[in-house]
């Protein structure tokens, strides 16, 4: 089947071009050194002999519940993360916080601030404090600094990730300064 001079796409030669997938569509994901694929998807099915109905590609998506909406990204999308709550081996539970975006350097990864207010009772007055907390991203979500992000907690993903993100409100003003701002939800 493979010898020399062969290709693993030598079946898309036979489809009209309409329906041709370019090398870079099929290995989108492909950019890692181990084969990138779905965990719940067995992409090795054969060939069942008749008409196709329409051909319906292989992906596995969920919804995590709590009210949240799997978005269309996530079960039309070509891309594979372990790590998402909507296409991966992650479950929600316990909280559900919200947060301003302050960095979205790493890499699936973002850094969320959470303002409270703590009270002083000797002087009977509230101090403005802040807590940094690492979430993943999925890439299904497009983030940027300022963006207020709905994040719930989930299993150990990393040495300091516990979070994931399940809804993104774009920023209004993207003018401000994230880091410094005071902002409650």
């Amino acid at each position: 089947q493979f010898c020399h001079g062969s290709s693993i796409f030598a079946s898309h030669r036979a489809t009209p071009a309409k329906n041709r997938r370019t090398m870079a569509e099929l290995h989108a994901e492909q950019n890692e050194k181990a084969y990138q694929k779905q965990e719940c998807v067995f992409i090795g099915a054969r060939r069942v002999l008749g008409k196709s109905k329409g051909k319906k590609a292989l992906r596995f998506s969920k919804n995590v519940g709590l009210g949240f909406k799997t978005p269309a990204t996530a079960s039309g999308g070509v891309y594979i993360d372990r790590k998402c709550p909507f296409t991966g081996n992650v479950s929600i539970r316990g909280r559900i916080l919200k947060g301003i975006v302050v960095s979205h350097k790493m890499r699936r990864t973002i850094v969320v601030r959470r303002d409270y207010l703590h009270y002083i009772k000797k002087y009977k007055r509230f101090e403005k404090r802040h807590r940094n907390i690492v979430a993943h991203c999925s890439p299904c979500f497009d983030v940027g600094e300022g963006d207020v992000v709905t994040i719930g907690q989930c299993r150990p993903l990393a040495k300091t990730v516990r979070f994931n993100v399940l809804e993104v409100e774009k920023a209004v003003n993207t003018a401000l300064n994230v880091k410094k701002q005071f902002r409650m939800f």
